[in-house]
């Protein structure tokens, strides 16, 4: 038995995340909610899966680091994998990426934001918490530009989550640990790489917080990710990085090249049966560059309710739009969920391509709740011994 057939029964419960865990079920995510099957997984069985993704010399160096982080392709979709060390064993989390060429239309994303990566240099900044969808919303700006110019894109992954395919654009993806030994080398490498797009998977570090400013100001348009609750939390993150004699010069920075930052996060709709992203958006105006220059964060909540105008959305304004919208896309269910905002198959009320609703209909009525929440937690009494057992009694229980 190998981690495909596991990551096959998330897929077709309409699962964005796996978790294996020994000594404790497996786990599922499931419209952002969290849900348990089955019996207690075997200690030396999640280590045998683990093992059997890595090679001998990264088996070894996820025994000393404690953990291992990497893409892989599973059960025909594009997963990415994080194999943990814990006080029970060996685990793994699993995200289910999708399957389908991505986009913003396929986000339901607002249209305006293709407008960023019309900028030929400057930095994009996608901020949220974990699992809200940056990833995807990064590599679908990416696949904006590849769809309408011809550009020389490099990409710093950690890991590679998205295939892009070149289309118009020339593409070049690299993983760190891989191709380069850390985000810090691969962006002095870019400098003399001749991009004309940068993306940068995460900024974690002062260095690299560093070089990608030092890249805007050198004419590469650069998207980044990191994590923040709100625009101005995401400026202020970089700007607290760096000692307190250096941070007036990341302001003007920051000033001179910010063209936007994104702050999401994912929110249920029961009208249209789907996740969707909630944006905030902070454009670099006029108004909010001389804020961030003179360090008055504080002002640019202020900035944004009043400069629609120019490019600004303000959370309630984006919802506004969203209540409006009529014009939904609902993900492919063969092609899996991950960051998308669709849940995949077997969700209630879901939106098909036709526009159609569809409710799944368990032993017990309907599957999931009116919050929208994931379906019962099965119960398996009989003790398995290996994890065919376990899968085989999953689905059993999915029958029943």
């Amino acid at each position: 038995m190998d981690l495909a057939a596991f990551v096959d029964f998330a897929a077709r419960r309409g699962a964005s995340d796996l978790h294996l865990e020994p000594g404790l079920p497996i786990a599922i995510r499931v419209r952002g909610e969290l849900a348990t099957h089955g019996a207690p997984l075997p200690r030396q069985h999640t280590t045998a899966l683990a093992r059997e993704l890595l090679d001998d010399e990264q088996w070894a160096a996820c025994l000393e680091r404690g953990s291992a982080d990497f893409a892989v392709d599973m059960a025909g979709r594009r997963c990415r994998v994080n194999v943990l060390r814990t006080s029970r064993g060996t685990g793994l989390a699993v995200r289910l990426l999708s399957n389908e060429l991505i986009t913003l239309d396929k986000l339901n994303l607002h249209p305006e934001l293709k407008q960023l990566v019309e900028h030929a240099h400057g930095l994009v900044l996608i901020s949220g918490p974990t699992g809200c969808g940056k990833s995807s919303t990064q590599a679908a700006l990416i696949q904006e530009v590849n769809l309408s110019r011809t550009a020389h894109v490099i990409t710093i992954e950690q890991p590679i989550e998205y295939d892009l395919v070149p289309i118009r654009a020339y593409i070049r993806q690299r993983e760190v640990g891989r191709d380069t030994p850390s985000f810090s080398q691969a962006l002095l490498d870019a400098l003399r790489e001749d991009p004309d797009v940068l993306m940068v998977g995460e900024l974690r570090e002062q260095q690299t917080m560093r070089l990608t400013l030092d890249a805007c100001e050198t004419g590469q348009l650069v998207l980044a990710t990191l994590h923040s609750s709100t625009p101005t939390d995401a400026l202020q993150r970089i700007v607290s990085a760096f000692p307190a004699e250096q941070q007036a010069s990341v302001r003007a920075q920051l000033a001179d090249s910010l063209v936007a930052v994104v702050c999401q996060r994912l929110v249920w709709r029961e009208d249209i049966g789907l996740r969707v992203p909630e944006c905030a958006i902070l454009r670099g105006s006029t108004a909010s560059r001389a804020n961030i220059r003179q360090g008055e964060f504080f002002k640019l909540a202020t900035t944004m309710q009043t400069g629609a105008r120019e490019g600004q959305w303000t959370l309630e304004r984006y919802r506004r739009w969203l209540d409006q919208n009529d014009n939904w896309y609902a993900p492919d269910p063969e092609a899996g969920s991950a960051d998308l905002p669709g849940q995949g198959p077997d969700v209630p009320g879901q939106v098909t391509s036709d526009g159609s609703g569809s409710e799944r209909q368990g032993a017990d009525g309907p599957a999931g709740d009116s919050e929208g929440k994931p379906d019962e937690v099965y119960r398996i009494d009989a003790e398995p011994t290996s994890l065919a057992d376990i899968l085989e009694q999953l689905e059993d229980g999915e029958k029943g």
